[in-house]
């Protein structure tokens, strides 16, 4: 874990730790109805002020709190084209089994990759300390998922392209220099 990571993550733990404070409150609008406010936005009143922790520009977490909700946006590092394609693939592939994550939303807040949204009703049948686990165990793993995923898609591009030169012993100087500079601007 670099040194970054670790006050970069408690950071975020201590802000959720204070965000899941929720309590019940039914809707002001319509009887017998509660949503989550920080969704909804009906009243100034009930949200809280948006918390934005950056480790660095790329890499940053949005969390926003009302009075029976909070909202959790996770901007994860995109360093390359890479990256950001295993990124968008990975993060939707979550989104598609949203329903097996009970806290995960379908839809991303604008700007950042993944969201989730916890509710009085998660903290009142989950553990909080358990959910403000699950979120910071999952920036922890999404970033390790995606290196490791690069790391693979660069073994295999090598591989292609030294079996792309071993077939072709005609292949000019150029040609191999220049499939050689492609690789190395990927790592």
């Amino acid at each position: 874990m670099t040194a970054t990571l670790r006050p970069y993550l408690n950071a975020v733990r201590a802000t959720l730790q204070a965000a899941l404070c929720l309590e019940n409150f039914s809707s002001q609008v319509v009887e017998r109805h509660n949503k989550p406010e920080v969704e909804v936005r009906s009243s100034k009143e009930l949200l809280l002020q948006p918390v934005i922790i950056s480790r660095n520009e790329k890499e940053k977490v949005l969390i926003e709190g009302s009075i029976n909700s909070v909202r959790i946006s996770i901007a994860v590092k995109q360093a390359d084209e890479i990256e950001k394609i295993l990124c968008h693939k990975f993060m939707r592939f979550m989104m598609m089994r949203a329903e097996n994550f009970f806290i995960l939303r379908r839809k991303p807040v604008e700007g950042y990759d993944i969201s989730f949204l916890i509710t009085n009703f998660h903290t009142e049948q989950m553990y909080k300390h358990k959910l403000v686990d699950f979120v910071i165990h999952f920036m922890e793993e999404i970033d390790k998922e995606i290196s490791e995923m690069k790391l693979s898609v660069n073994a295999r591009a090598r591989i292609v392209a030294e079996e792309f030169l071993k077939n072709r012993p005609r292949l000019d100087r150029q040609a191999a220099l220049y499939i050689l500079r492609k690789h190395k601007q990927t790592k």
